[in-house]
């Protein structure tokens, strides 16, 4: 009797070629290719369609102004993304994981709480983004769109039961289209480039408006979920088996971040720059998705209309299946359970419907989640910061003094933007923005 022998999956050959090349066997471009994929499945979140919203009302009300916020947030994320993956890589753990254990029980269930309602937020957003860009794209109503995005989301999901590597290769696909997309839109834009530079090194805040968009812009760009998420993709990824491994994978991972998410800044830096040629000196209005695309069919052409609505979805679809992707392991770290991928994916679409259904403007809805996400932040940044500085948790690995200065100071910044956010939010006094 033949015996049937089971070929390797994608993930097993992706984990074999990885051990060859931590054992010095194999190097090159195509041995660097081997550790894309968590950093790469992360960067979807800075590239969803928050974004859209946020940028898009930095673009068309303040011009270029505003393009150091998304530059600073971007540097901020690079550097909490690459500390959540170390701490996978080291640990074996999740943050979420090491979190239960290292957290009363109080401290814990207030944190998990925080991160879901950050999940649902999140999710508004992304699932929102994917049906908007479908209804305007195919004529359909909202709700159809919804539909059709959470089928195609939860295909997606579907392969992440075959292994690490399908799922980011089909993340990988999406990421290149919408920035393929932005590649177009740059074209087709008048853009003053001279204007841009100045405003990616000139930071300045216009008034009050302009702090709320910023705050929604760093909510957009530096996803709770994400920071979560990272030391997840990393943990069993081609485990290490010692720390001259562990080494050559964080440096791995490092490069990898850096590049992953300088690719997804320059999406977010595309997007504001689009929105500030297209809208800013005619109609600085214009602070709603739908309506960026109907004006940009009069104004640059049915090309970057139908270009804008395609990275959309592409961005809608991906960040909605990642933000699941890490809801499940969010909540498996902290109260060690799981529920099946539909239920999940249906618990955290509610809010999306019940948006549409009573009629609340789904650009506010997307601007204001941005907002709820950027409170919900500091949760895991603080968390990050105090186990990666941990001698006991890292060893040798422990965060160098540079980077634990960087990584505090990134923390300070978003309490800081919170606080004022949330004494403009309740009335108190604050003075003004030169």
């Amino acid at each position: 009797m033949t015996e049937i022998v089971r070929q390797p999956t994608l993930s097993e050959r992706t984990d074999e070629q990885i051990r060859e090349v931590l054992a010095g066997r194999r190097r090159g471009v195509r041995a660097m290719l081997l550790f894309a994929g968590p950093a790469m499945i992360t960067s979807i979140a800075y590239m969803d369609p928050g974004n859209f919203a946020t940028n898009i009302q930095a673009g068309s009300s303040y011009g270029y102004s505003l393009l150091w916020v998304v530059l600073m947030a971007n540097l901020i994320a690079m550097l909490f993304q690459a500390l959540s993956a170390k701490l996978g890589i080291v640990t074996g753990r999740n943050l979420a994981e090491i979190c239960h254990d290292q957290f009363s029980t109080p401290v814990r269930i207030a944190m998990w709480i925080v991160s879901e309602v950050a999940a649902m937020a999140t999710d508004l957003a992304e699932f929102l983004g994917g049906a908007i860009g479908l209804s305007l794209l195919f004529h359909m109503p909202l709700l159809a769109g919804m539909t059709v995005t959470a089928i195609v989301t939860y295909g997606v999901l579907l392969f992440e039961g075959r292994g690490f590597r399908p799922m980011e290769l089909i993340i990988g696909a999406l990421v290149a289209v919408i920035g393929l997309c932005y590649v177009i839109e740059m074209f087709i834009a008048p853009v003053a480039w001279g204007q841009v530079g100045m405003g990616l090194i000139t930071p300045s805040m216009p008034d009050m408006t302009a702090l709320t968009i910023s705050v929604g812009i760093i909510g957009a760009t530096v996803m709770p979920h994400a920071v979560y998420l990272h030391s997840g993709l990393t943990q069993h990824r081609a485990p290490a088996r010692n720390n001259f491994e562990r080494r050559k994978l964080v440096r791995f991972s490092n490069w990898e971040c850096i590049i992953a998410l300088a690719v997804a800044g320059a999406v977010n830096i595309a997007m504001v720059v689009m929105a500030s040629a297209a809208f800013h000196a005619g109609h600085p209005e214009v602070a709603e998705i739908e309506t960026a695309y109907h004006m940009l069919t009069p104004l640059l052409g049915g090309a970057a209309a139908a270009v804008f609505l395609v990275s959309l979805m592409a961005s809608g679809i991906s960040s909605s299946a990642v933000g699941t992707m890490a809801g499940q392991m969010i909540m498996q770290g902290f109260v060690g359970f799981r529920i099946p991928i539909w239920v999940r994916r249906l618990v955290t679409m509610l809010p999306a419907f019940v948006v549409v259904l009573f009629g609340v403007n789904t650009t506010d809805a997307l601007l204001y989640s941005q907002v709820v996400l950027s409170f919900a932040l500091p949760v895991p940044m603080i968390a990050l910061v105090m186990f990666t500085r941990s001698r006991a948790i890292m060893g040798d690995f422990a965060n160098g003094r540079l980077t634990d200065i960087a990584a505090i100071v990134g923390t300070i910044v978003i309490l800081c933007l919170n606080v004022v956010l949330l004494l403009q939010t309740f009335g108190i006094p604050i003075p003004e923005l030169g």
